[in-house]
């Protein structure tokens, strides 16, 4: 009988757990904003390494700040591939 009833109650807790880690998972990551982001966060983003990071903050001191996420595309290097794999990650506020 005791056997039975372990198995229940580990059932049940696994069927919790696995309901909560399914809302923690489906959690968006926080997005990397292009205006304000420094070089150690814009490389975080796919396609982006230190020397296009870099080119991305000498854009926005020198044009002033993205209007629009698509206006990454207006660094030096950085095309369409970069933006689309990129899009869902950053933001300009």
């Amino acid at each position: 009988m005791k056997p039975t009833r372990n198995i229940i109650v580990f059932t049940a807790i696994f069927i919790v757990v696995l309901v909560f880690s399914g809302s923690i998972l489906a959690e968006d990551p926080p997005k990397i904003n292009i205006n304000t982001a420094t070089v150690d966060e814009l490389v975080q983003l796919d396609k982006i390494g230190p020397q296009y990071a870099q080119r991305i903050v000498d854009y926005r001191e020198k044009e002033g700040p993205f209007a629009a996420p698509e206006d990454l595309m207006k660094v030096k290097g950085i095309g369409e591939k970069a933006y689309e794999a990129n899009k869902e990650k950053i933001v300009v506020k």
